[in-house]
């Protein structure tokens, strides 16, 4: 039998960037290295496309570790 099987993959990457923006390109970047380095991402999981965006953590947000720097 032939199944089909739709993923989505949710993280939160807590990185040190000068804007939000420049968050969400060294993810990106990162991301789309990951997937090029891996074609089985691709070939086998069907993996299509990489989404995210960049938000200032509020007050309440927990801790989710070490941050990222570059």
């Amino acid at each position: 039998m032939r199944v089909k099987v739709h993923w989505i993959i949710d993280g939160i990457a807590d990185i040190e960037a000068e804007t939000q923006e420049a968050a969400e390109a060294i993810v990106n970047q990162r991301l789309t290295q990951l997937m090029s380095e891996n074609p089985e991402l691709v070939e086998k999981f069907g993996a299509r496309a990489i989404q995210g965006k960049a938000y200032l953590p509020g007050a309440d947000e927990p801790d989710i570790g070490q941050t990222e720097q570059d």
